[in-house]
């Protein structure tokens, strides 16, 4: 029964891990402000690149580009826990029973 167990759990991980890799592939991203900021996370949420428009950057813009920043890397990180999440359960592949 343990044996048994151990396996799976064996097997998940192992899964899981292919799962995060294929994940850091995954090229997800996010904008605000009509395009004046972008960002650019990995499957894994991990920051891969930001863009902002040259025009944010005039002090008197300061605010604006924090805001945008914030939108645009919240959008691009929701669509990449999105996809980890799905990836993760995809790896668990119903060994798991109903628990995931």
């Amino acid at each position: 029964m343990f044996g048994d167990l151990f396996g799976k759990l064996t097997q998940i991980k192992q899964k899981m891990q292919e799962g995060k890799e294929r994940l850091a592939t995954v090229t997800l991203s996010g904008e605000a402000g009509d395009g004046a900021v972008k960002v650019t996370v990995d499957g894994n949420r991990q920051v891969k690149s930001i863009d902002i428009a040259a025009h944010l950057f005039a002090p008197e813009n300061k605010e604006e580009m924090e805001d945008l920043l914030i939108t645009a890397l919240n959008r691009a990180l929701k669509d990449a826990e999105n996809s980890w999440e799905a990836e993760m359960k995809n790896a668990a592949g119903g060994m798991l029973g109903g628990l995931m």
